[in-house]
């Protein structure tokens, strides 16, 4: 597996878990913004980590690149909204975030062929 891939996927899988920690946490404590930002780091390396991974259109940048730069649009609403004292909008970017996430780990395991799909199946030869 080549190193780009995992470390997508560990930071991937890191913003899941760490993403359900924070949206169960009780809001506005230290705690949930440490956890907070530590998450939107991780979302952030785990979008970037995707622009360099270009197996689904042999090469070139596909469908899945644009939810990456939808996700650093988000987390970048959500901070920014949070700043500004908007909490509502900095819940709706937060959750959207997340539910994207979890939206593209479906659509990776789905979605034939690819590594996630191949690992989760036993397809690999």
């Amino acid at each position: 597996m080549p190193a780009i891939i995992a470390a997508h996927i560990a930071t991937a899988t890191f913003s899941v878990i760490l993403g359900a920690a924070v949206l169960l946490a009780k809001k506005g404590t230290p705690r949930h913004k440490a956890l907070g930002r530590l998450w939107a780091v991780a979302m952030l390396a785990t979008s970037l980590s995707s622009f360099d991974i270009r197996e689904l259109n042999t090469g070139h940048f596909s469908w899945v690149h644009g939810m990456s730069l939808l996700t650093i649009v988000s987390v970048g609403r959500a901070i920014w909204a949070i700043r500004q004292g908007s909490v509502r909008g900095h819940q709706l970017a937060m959750r959207g975030s997340f539910i994207g996430l979890i939206m593209a780990g479906i659509a990776a395991v789905a979605t034939p062929h690819r590594l996630l799909n191949l690992i989760v199946t036993g397809w690999i030869a």
